[in-house]
């Protein structure tokens, strides 16, 4: 069985453990395929409901409030 000449040290063990975790806090935002705004990925479209195609939920436009308030 191998084993290794010298001690890990704690700043190398740390080094290698670190490495992990960068793709972890990473959030690369992609356009959404109905409106083209920026999502992030695995979510829901904010600025129309839509997730991978379907609508997820319907959003009240601002324009049809609007018209309601005003006549």
């Amino acid at each position: 069985m191998a084993v290794p000449k010298k001690a890990t040290s704690v700043s190398r063990k740390g080094k290698r453990r670190a490495g992990q975790h960068h793709k972890l806090y990473r959030k690369f935002p992609t356009l959404c395929s109905n409106c083209g705004t920026l999502t992030l990925p695995h979510k829901m479209c904010a600025s129309c409901g839509v997730y991978k195609g379907n609508e997820i939920i319907e959003l009240k436009n601002d324009d049809e409030n609007t018209e309601e308030t005003e006549a």
